[in-house]
C-alpha cells in the first residue's frame, strides 16, 4: 500500500522537472522511461523507508 502512494507521489512530483533540458528532446519516449524509472526508484526507496520507520516504531 505504501508503494502504490509513494510511487503515485514521486511521479507526480517528478514531472514538474523539465527533464527535455537535459535529455534529447527528439526521443520523448526515452525521456518518458527515464521519468518512469526515477519515480520508481524513488518510490521505492521512500516506501522502504516509511516501512522501516513504522516497524520501528510499533506502528
Amino acid at each position: 500500500m505504501y508503494i502504490f502512494f509513494c510511487f503515485a507521489a514521486s511521479f507526480w512530483a517528478l514531472s514538474s522537472v523539465k527533464f527535455d533540458r537535459f535529455c534529447d528532446v527528439h526521443k520523448p519516449g526515452k525521456v518518458q522511461c527515464l521519468l518512469l524509472l526515477l519515480a520508481l526508484a524513488l518510490g521505492y526507496l521512500v516506501a522502504q523507508f516509511l516501512l522501516n520507520i513504522s516497524l520501528f516504531n510499533g506502528l
